[in-house]
């Protein structure tokens, strides 16, 4: 049996590629049950997400071309035209591969946390759809042990390093807890939904989102509990705002001094942290010079992320030693399951040893022998048959010269031989 990876992520495709090969959650048991009825594979996890496609196998064979044409197919695409975006590991390459995903050592932001929630979900998808057994589960759970042991021994996640987190980090360290606040986010692209997903798993209390396409603010603020505005209706909530988030493409500012002031009255002068990442600025700058207000921009950011992401490439090279340990650990286990049909065929040739003497013994007390002689012949007898074709084998070996099989017999059972031998 063979591990195997097949996959598409940000480093081999654009996004329009990704997105022709994503696996959305309604569509995986039909994907799972479709791969598993491929000849020659036994278990099979997916995990699809924005960045990244992967399939994760344990078949027959280290041929994939099976497998990249069921996926093809699935997605009704040409091979031709996905093939040079594709990239497969196996056996220790791909255990490697997928410690160095869970760990966020392959993500487009280097030690990002959300992947590892999302192997997780793809674990408990396969789990209950049936499609994993003893070596893909034991995989996953060495991958989420090994993760955990590199966020908890390394700092690989300990720094923001886009400026959606850097925003939020910078939030929680001036309100702390944030279940109370109320954030008002402007914009709804990439990073104004990566903000309000890092201010959602922080426990937000309160979230507006506003974009001149109030369709848009609306689907993303529903994922988050929270509901969308027109850009037009930002002066009649913005004194609610504790936290104001702005990363829109607009040429002129949104937010204006005299607007802020007017919302600081109706606020009491309850401090207001304003996280401006749009370029040309949102905000405009003199906004700063208002008494509680606390405006930041995409630059007064980028020396932290900076900073920080020389202490994640750090923590990183820490990460990968942690893996090349981990990664010898899964293999020897694996290799230890080659031992496993052995080990069950000389239990069951012992256990019927066993059970034809005890049914002889039983017999014996039946017909009136001495209780023990009768034990005494079980003994004899068990003893006899356990060892003669061992004792056979190895005299055979002797005669031959083959004394590695005597070395092996003595690790086998711990022999120790006696110095006259």
């Amino acid at each position: 049996m063979h591990l195997t990876v097949l996959g598409i992520n940000h480093r081999t495709a654009p996004v329009e590629v990704r997105g022709q090969v994503t696996f959305p959650p309604e569509s995986l048991p039909r994907a799972l049950g479709e791969l598993m009825a491929l000849e020659g594979i036994h278990e099979a996890a997916i995990l699809s997400t924005c960045n990244r496609t992967e399939l994760y196998l344990n078949q027959d064979a280290d041929n994939v071309e099976p497998v990249s044409d069921w996926l093809c197919r699935f997605h009704q695409l040409n091979i031709d035209s996905l093939q040079p975006h594709l990239y497969n590991y196996t056996e220790t390459d791909a255990v490697r591969h997928i410690l160095r995903v869970a760990a966020g050592l392959d993500s487009m932001v280097l030690g990002e946390p959300q992947i590892l929630g999302q192997m997780k979900d793809s674990y408990q998808q396969a789990l209950q759809i049936g499609s994993i057994d003893t070596l893909v589960n034991r995989l996953f759970q060495h991958t989420f042990s090994v993760a955990k042991q590199i966020r908890t021994d390394t700092a690989i996640g300990a720094s923001p390093v886009s400026v959606a987190f850097a925003a939020v980090s910078l939030a929680r360290q001036i309100f702390g807890c944030l279940d109370n606040q109320t954030a008002l986010l402007i914009g709804a692209g990439e990073t104004i939904e990566l903000a309000a997903r890092h201010l959602h798993d922080q426990g937000m209390g309160k979230m507006v989102i506003a974009n001149r396409t109030v369709s848009r603010a609306h689907d993303l603020a529903a994922q988050f509990n929270g509901y969308g505005i027109e850009l037009d209706e930002i002066p009649a909530h913005l004194a609610e705002a504790d936290i104001v988030i702005s990363s829109t493409g607009s040429t002129t500012p949104l937010i204006t001094r005299k607007l802020v002031k007017k919302a600081l009255v109706t606020r009491k002068h309850r401090p207001v942290l304003m996280v401006d990442l749009a370029v040309p600025a949102d905000i405009e700058a003199d906004v700063a010079t208002l008494d509680d207000i606390y405006l930041y921009s995409v630059d007064d950011l980028k020396g932290v992320i900076e900073e920080n992401l020389r202490s994640r490439q750090e923590a990183a090279e820490q990460a990968e030693e942690i893996i090349d340990v981990q990664v010898d650990r899964f293999m020897a286990w694996t290799r230890s399951l080659l031992a496993v049909p052995t080990v069950r065929a000389y239990r069951e040739y012992a256990q019927s040893l066993a059970e034809a003497e005890r049914q002889k013994a039983s017999h014996q007390l039946a017909s009136g022998k001495p209780p023990q002689e009768v034990i005494d012949t079980l003994t004899r007898n068990l003893v006899n048959k356990l060892t003669h074709n061992p004792s056979v084998n190895l005299r055979g070996a002797a005669a031959e010269g083959e004394t590695g099989l005597l070395e092996a017999v003595r690790t086998l059972f711990r022999l120790k031989l006696n110095d006259t031998e």
